[in-house]
Order: C-alpha cells, then structure tokens, then sequence
C-alpha cells in the first residue's frame, strides 16, 4: 500500500512540474511584445534596416522579450501616403505600426500628431545632445519632438572627374571654381561653349533656390507662400541663364541620368542617391568609358553662410501604452548606438546622426569602403560636417505644393525659353565680340521673361 501511494505521489508530482513547466512556456511566450515598423531602406529581404532588425530580435530582442517585424518597405512618398490612410482609418486600410519613418510633411499632414510619442518624455537631455544639433532639432514639430533622426542625407555635387580634367587640360578650369555658385555657373557656360553640351544637371531646383536664398540671410517663404522679390531675381538670374544658354540639363529624369549617359559632367543630387551612380559611361553612340566619380561639397554664394540641406526620413513613435512604448525605445536605441548607427548608414549611402558617430566611428569605418566614390562621398559628409550648417526647411502645410510646382514648371519654362534663345541667337564657329554681347542681351531678356512666366503660375 504504501508503494502505491508513493508512485501516486510521484505521478502527481511530476504532472505538477509538467503543469508548471508549461506555465513557465506560455508566460514567456505571453510576455513577448511584438512591435510593427513601416521603412524606406531597402525593399530587399537583405536590406541593412532588415538584416538590423534580425540582429536585434536574436540578441537583446530574446533576451528581453521584444521581437520587431517589418511589415512594409516602400519609398518614402508611398510610405507617406500610407501612413495617412492608416491614421484615418477605414475598410480595407492597414494599422498604423508601432514604428514608422517620415518626413516633417508627414507629421504636419496628420489629422492628430498627438498620436505620437513626444521622445522629451523618453530621452534624457545627454541623450538629446548627442545628437548633431540641426538634425534632431528638425523633428520638433509644434513644441514636440515627434521625429528621431536616424540617417540623413544632403545635397552634394557628383563630378565625373575624368571628363572634368579632359576639359580642365583645355580651358584651365578647377575643381576649385565649383565650390561657388558664381564659380560653378561661369565653369558650366564655358563647357557649354567649348563642347555644346550642358555641364550641371540639378535634382532640386526649389533647393536650389530656398538655400541659396537663406545662405545669403534671406528667405524664399512667407506665411502666405513664395517670396519672389528682388533677392529672388539675384539666385534666379544666375541659373536661368545658364540653362538658357544651354550649359544646365533639363531632362525628366534624375541628374544620375545625365552622368551615366554623359550628357552632363556635374549633378546637385541627394547624397543617398550614390547608389544609382555607376563608374561607367554609356555614351549616345554606344560606346563605355569607364570614369573616375568624385564628390563635392554642396557650392555656396561668394560671401554667403555655409549651408547644406537637411535631408532624410526619421522615426516616429506612436502612443499605445507604457510597455509597448518602452519595449519601441529599447530597439530605438540599440538602432541609434553610435558605431551601430555608422555601421548602418555607411551601407545605404546617409550620414551617422551622432556627434560620436561622426568623430569617433566614421573615419574608421571610411577606410574599410571599398568603393570609390563611397569613400569619396563619406570624406565630403566629415569636411560638410565641420565647415557647414545643414538647413532645414521650414514647416509650411503649403511646401509640398508650392515645391511641386517650382520643380515642374521651371524646367518646362527654361526648356521653352532655350528652344526659341536656339532658334533667334546668333550661332557660328567664332562670334565677334558685338554678336556675343547680343546673344547675352538675348540670354537676359528670356530669362526675365521665364521668371515672370513662373510668377504667374505661383500667383
């Protein structure tokens, strides 16, 4: 009887360890907290974000029950549209995740940004200081930080070195003359006049014109709109009648085009957009070259503050409850460690968004790129860095339109004015100085002309 009994007694023992056991399971299977994220880096399964959030969810993740899953990768004007449809809801529309990337634009869009994490709440202000000024004050949007950087991009100029120098050996142009705008328009209207092709091609025109204006103390925004006075005219002239002239591109596409293809030698492009640049070009005739790809600090006015666009998506945070936000904020910061916030934006193209990254991991990490132009790009981002302001632009709910119409309505104005300047201008091997001064009449009268065209659209 009493063998019996402990049998028994060892059977219901074992079933309660069992039990136990299986308790033990489900809670910490219970206790996971899975967190959404929406990006823009890479629609690739090996995309750098991806292969982050991996690493991540096998490591700190496990340890302290947090697993993050990407539930979309688009671009950023798809990303944009879909967060607001997901905060207004409706059949057939996804959730708003935990995580999403943004612009200001988007924030600004919302119906209720209140939804969002205010990261003053989360982040100590050491925290806050750590990271390069200009960058994270661009995500405080109505007193609240609602946006943390993560990677940004600029403005930069890519120079297909090999042509330049071809044409250096002939005219004596320099590098040098292209770290102005004065210097840059002179040198594109002189290789327009030895080869007959353009020599910039400009992504940004609005850009152009917004940080050309602020660098010299003033403003192309009103509360209303667009201020296109006299200081406008001053970064308008300049441009226009080197596009007139035929020295600046004006094609549909991407500046990365007109470099490929050869039809430009110099391109104002996002910096992100080393990727779509390649080491080869094709020529109208078919024919390859390969090139030697350099980058250049954005060009400034003679006299004017150093300014370079502040450029790139960061994260957002939406309210849930304490543990969901807290669980966010401990994948938030692993992502933003400094040498893991370099390791990442050294693989897509951005800039760290850390002073520690910038000081103390990016001169190591430049010398282990293997690419060219990569590492050209990266000694431009540590001399940008030091020398220049990154601007930011301001937060009007009118900027995305106002922008919109610039960029297209500019390069179809200018395009016209260049037909009929080719059609009416005086053309020859060798033009006397007297045919000359009336192709530059010619040039400047156009160029009023296209400016008061484009003034009528804005109105």
């Amino acid at each position: 009887m009493d063998y019996k009994k402990k049998i028994l007694c060892l059977g219901l023992c074992l079933l309660m360890i069992t039990g136990l056991l299986s308790g033990c399971g489900e809670g910490k299977s219970d206790k996971t907290i899975s967190l959404t994220i929406w990006h823009v880096y890479g629609e690739q399964t090996d995309s750098p974000l991806n292969d982050l959030i991996d690493e991540f969810n096998k490591t700190v993740g496990i340890q302290k029950g947090i697993n993050v899953k990407a539930t979309k990768v688009s671009d950023t004007n798809t990303l944009h549209e879909a967060v607001l449809k997901a905060e207004a809801g409706g059949p057939g529309t996804d959730e708003l995740p935990d995580i999403f990337m943004a612009y200001p634009k988007t924030v600004l869009a919302m119906q209720d940004s209140e939804r969002l994490v205010d990261f003053n709440d989360y982040l100590s202000q050491e925290e806050k200081e750590g990271f390069i000024n200009d960058f994270i004050q661009e995500g405080v949007i109505n007193d609240r930080l609602t946006i943390l950087p993560i990677a940004k991009s600029t403005e930069v100029l890519f120079v297909n070195k090999t042509l330049f120098d071809k044409f250096a050996e002939k005219t004596g142009a320099s590098l040098d003359d292209l770290s102005t705008w004065e210097g840059v328009f002179k040198t594109a209207r002189l290789y327009q006049k030895e080869t007959g092709k353009p020599f910039l091609a400009d992504d940004y025109i609005f850009n152009y014109f917004q940080l050309g204006l602020a660098s010299k103390g003033g403003s192309f925004f009103s509360d209303d709109g667009l201020i296109m006075d006299e200081e406008f005219e001053k970064v308008w002239e300049p441009f226009a009648e080197a596009a007139i002239d035929g020295a600046v591109w004006l094609g549909s596409g991407y500046a990365s085009e007109a470099i490929r293809t050869g039809d430009a030698v110099v391109s104002m492009a996002s910096s992100a957009g080393v990727l779509y640049y390649s080491d080869t070009v094709t020529y109208e005739d078919n024919t390859t070259e390969s090139i030697e790809l350099i980058s250049l600090p954005c060009p400034t006015y003679e006299g004017g503050e150093k300014l370079a666009m502040n450029r790139g998506t960061g994260i957002c945070l939406q309210k849930t409850d304490s543990q969901r936000e807290e669980a966010a904020m401990t994948f938030i910061r692993w992502l933003l460690e400094p040498e893991r916030n370099v390791e990442f934006v050294t693989k897509t193209g951005y800039m760290p968004v850390t002073n520690k990254g910038f000081e103390e991991y990016l001169p190591d990490a430049i010398n282990t790129l293997e690419s060219p132009r990569y590492k050209s790009l990266y000694n431009t981002f540590v001399d940008m860095q030091k020398n220049y302001s990154f601007y930011t632009p301001p937060q009007y709910s009118f900027y995305l339109n106002k922008e919109t119409l610039i960029e297209n309505n500019t390069r179809q104005i200018l395009s016209e004015e260049a037909v009929s300047f080719r059609e009416n201008s005086i053309s020859g091997a060798t033009l006397t100085d007297a045919d000359q001064k009336e192709n530059d009449k010619m040039i400047s009268d156009y160029s009023r002309d296209a400016l008061n065209k484009l003034k009528d659209i804005m109105e």
